[in-house]
């Protein structure tokens, strides 16, 4: 049975095992910014083609669609639609706007999407690797490529995103400002700050003996929230659920009591639920209502509550640090595990 050693997240000899994939955590920020200098004149050159005139639909193609959606929804001006299948809605035509978010440019099903957006005349933008499979699909008269190397996906959203804004489709959004966001959850979470300064330490600890239950209640959070269950299952190999109030709430109130008579050196793992909340700073009723309801509910189980918080400016800023402060938990509980 796997047994959790919190000295491990302290020990040198384990941080050195898990350096490459601590760097790559810790390097979010410095992809955000170098892909946003790369594909500056690409963004440039595509809004000056884009002109004034405003599509009669933005569709966001590819299996990372949702990520746009996510973001866009409440704010494009005109009908979007998340389309993550291999093929395109069957209206779409020279009317429409088709953005495509390809980080490492070699998907099939991204690649066949692109390419009908192209046949059927419509304007294409596509976020993807110069030379790629989906780069050479996308090639045509409308189509314009905002090259990425990087392979991260929020990088490449960021870029798109940036050209939403600037053709006045989307809310802005400023890789600089998700950069220094990225950066500073990196500081705050470094694996040389120790056990009594490190949040993402701390969160791997408490979420050691757990069932994770992670609440996001705006929709960008939601989505973090349902990454970092991701992430916790792959880092522990057991459950964590992410989802709405409505199907959280039974866990929490069908929690079993602790028990306090239990031999906390038995070798048993106690998998009572604990309730991670992400909070961007959504004051919407519906959001607060829901917090407090989750609260309430884990307050009379006795069920303990953590929270990722973050006031970064932008939406997408906040959605990002909440992110990567869940994955470097997911990686620190990783690491504590001892077999």
């Amino acid at each position: 049975m796997d047994e959790f050693d919190e000295s491990l997240l302290d020990d040198p000899d384990v941080l050195a095992r898990a350096d490459v994939r601590l760097r790559e955590l810790a390097e979010s920020g410095a992809r955000v910014r170098r892909e946003a200098g790369l594909a500056a004149e690409a963004i440039d050159a595509a809004v000056a083609e884009s002109g004034d005139a405003r599509p009669r639909a933005v569709i966001a193609a590819g299996p990372d669609s949702r990520l746009l959606r996510a973001v866009l929804e409440p704010w494009c001006p005109v009908p979007f639609v998340a389309w993550p299948g291999p093929a395109l809605p069957g209206w779409a035509g020279s009317l429409d706007l088709v953005v495509m978010l390809a980080p490492q440019g070699s998907d099939p099903a991204a690649a066949s999407a692109v390419a009908e957006a192209v046949r059927r005349g419509c304007q294409v933008v596509v976020a993807c690797a110069p030379g790629s499979m989906v780069a050479e699909h996308a090639e045509g008269r409308w189509s314009y490529l905002l090259p990425t190397t990087a392979g991260d996906q929020l990088a490449t959203a960021v870029l798109m995103l940036d050209y939403l804004h600037r053709i006045g489709l989307g809310p802005a959004c400023d890789a600089e400002e998700v950069a220094r966001s990225l950066d500073q959850v990196a500081l705050d979470s470094s694996p040389h700050s120790d056990l009594s300064s490190n949040p993402a330490k701390e969160l791997a600890i408490a979420l050691a003996d757990a069932t994770p239950v992670v609440w996001g209640g705006s929709v960008l959070a939601a989505r973090a929230a349902r990454r970092i269950a991701e992430q916790l299952r792959r880092s522990s190999g057991r459950t964590a659920l992410a989802g709405d109030a409505e199907h959280l709430l039974p866990v929490l109130e069908a929690a079993r009591p602790r028990d306090v008579f239990a031999d906390p050196f038995d070798g048993a793992v106690d998998t009572r639920p604990l309730l991670l909340i992400l909070d961007d700073g959504a004051e919407d009723p519906v959001v607060r209502e829901q917090r407090g309801r989750l609260q309430a509910a884990a307050a009379r189980a006795g069920v303990r509550v953590e929270t990722l918080t973050s006031d970064a400016g932008s939406e997408v800023a906040r959605y990002a640090s909440l992110l990567l402060a869940g994955t470097y938990a997911a990686e620190f509980l990783r690491l504590g595990r001892t077999s």
